[in-house]
């Protein structure tokens, strides 16, 4: 495992930051980090990236005790903290030359290059940091991380400030890593959770409240299921909504959105129902809950910044 959490809880005066909280990340994976704002995302990151100690439990980062060797876990390991601190006053390639020569770096200049491109510094590399704009100190902030090719990476809102494209690109450049190394990041934005993530891992109030691979959970979150039929003619909704166990029903675009806890027993009945009645049904089908609808469930309320 390239990162594996045991039991780990930190306290700030009476409050459980972390909850004796365990979970693992294998090779090459790249696993979403979930949770309401003061869940205990970042702290948790920041206690595998050696920035803070834990009242308890232990942390490894590709085999190494985060905690008793800080330093080394540290060489294994890219961070890019939420708050993301760069010198406003050096220009971008120093600023990277600045990080790659703390971490003692041979050919540093070709490696800067290769960030810089990773990154899609180009256009702007020629510009202190401070002159950046929001985005762009984000895709800096990412370079750093990358510049002596970790094994590990932990991000924490690697995509917060950029525009749409910027995440897209962004995304790619997730991907990408994720295919040779491992990836650990945080997100609020839900739908960019589900075009990276196979896993997500969801915390809450310090308390590990899921891990689980996404079809996974969005299977199991019966609350969330929704069943779409269209008919061959228009149908009274208020006969849909009479139906055994139909929670709630919506006409979207000719076609019936109907939410159940138990869709199958739901899907008999629309059949018997299409007879009972004479309409032909001209599609049926379940959709899956998404992680939107995972998340409240699972937390009490979502987030969207």
């Amino acid at each position: 495992m390239s990162i594996t959490v045991s039991n780990l809880t930190k306290i700030y005066g009476k409050q459980k930051a972390v909850n004796d909280i365990s979970f693992s990340v294998s090779d090459n994976e790249i696993v979403g980090f979930l949770g309401p704002n003061g869940a205990g995302k970042s702290t948790t990151m920041k206690i595998l990236t050696g920035y803070l100690s834990p009242e308890s439990g232990t942390a490894t980062v590709n085999g190494i005790d985060v905690i008793k060797n800080p330093l080394e876990a540290k060489k294994v390991t890219g961070y890019l903290p939420e708050g993301n601190p760069l010198y406003y006053e050096m220009y971008v390639r120093e600023y990277l030359e600045f990080i790659a020569n703390i971490h003692h770096l041979g050919s540093v200049k070709n490696r800067i290059e290769e960030v810089i491109d990773l990154t899609g510094l180009r256009a702007e590399s020629n510009k202190k940091t401070g002159q950046l704009s929001k985005g762009y100190k984000q895709r800096v902030g990412l370079a750093a991380a990358l510049i002596h090719d970790p094994k590990v990476l932990i991000l924490d809102e690697p995509t917060t400030g950029l525009d749409p494209n910027q995440i897209i690109e962004i995304r790619q450049v997730i991907k990408d890593l994720g295919k040779n190394k491992t990836v650990l990041f945080s997100s609020h934005i839900l739908q960019e959770v589900e075009s990276i993530c196979d896993r997500v891992i969801i915390i809450n109030k310090g308390n590990l409240v899921a891990n689980d691979l996404l079809t996974n959970l969005q299977s199991a979150n019966k609350d969330s299921r929704v069943i779409i039929v269209q008919f061959g003619k228009n149908t009274d909704i208020q006969l849909l909504k009479n139906l055994s166990d139909v929670e709630s029903v919506d006409e979207v675009a000719n076609q019936y959105h109907i939410r159940t806890s138990d869709p199958e027993k739901v899907k008999k009945l629309l059949l018997e129902f299409s007879l009972e009645n004479n309409v032909d049904i001209i599609s049926l089908q379940s959709k899956s809950s998404s992680l939107e609808e995972v998340f409240r469930n699972l937390t009490g309320n979502i987030q969207t910044n």
